[in-house]
């Protein structure tokens, strides 16, 4: 039993260092990304003049895209208009960025999932390894 507790112990303790090294990579590698893009929200944003990095501004630029959307094409959204409408292109282009940025949101959530599970599991690796440093045997003792 106190084999299997270190070889649970060294798997999980790498699998977790792994995970959170991964989902800190991702965390850089979207922040980088969407700051190359110089994205500064508008005065009309919830939150107004300050540029686009992590999930909250991405949300406010996102939100802000389909207000002005909506209001250039008198409150109708794509599927309610004609095919002979110009505001079609509208929504096309709104619906690409505001997808954009709305990808940007759920990698920084996986990101911090994948962080706190890597978290978990280095705990857990502690703990195994605890009990197998303590000559814990999982039989009961009377």
């Amino acid at each position: 039993m106190k084999k299997l507790l270190i070889v649970s112990a060294v798997l999980a303790i790498g699998v977790g260092l792994v995970m959170v090294l991964g989902g800190g990579w991702a965390v850089m590698f979207t922040y980088q990304n969407v700051a190359a893009e110089n994205i500064v929200t508008p005065e009309d944003a919830a939150i107004p003049n300050v540029p686009v990095r992590g999930p909250l501004t991405l949300k406010a630029q996102a939100d802000v895209i389909r207000e002005h959307a909506l209001k250039s094409t008198g409150g109708k959204t794509y599927a309610e208009m004609s095919r002979e409408d110009e505001g079609r292109d509208i929504w096309i282009t709104a619906t690409t960025l505001t997808a954009a940025l709305n990808l940007g949101i759920i990698t920084y959530l996986f990101s911090g999932l994948v962080i706190l599970f890597g978290l978990i599991s280095i705990w857990t690796g502690l703990v195994f390894w605890s009990l197998a440093k303590a000559g814990w045997s999982g039989k009961r003792q009377y």
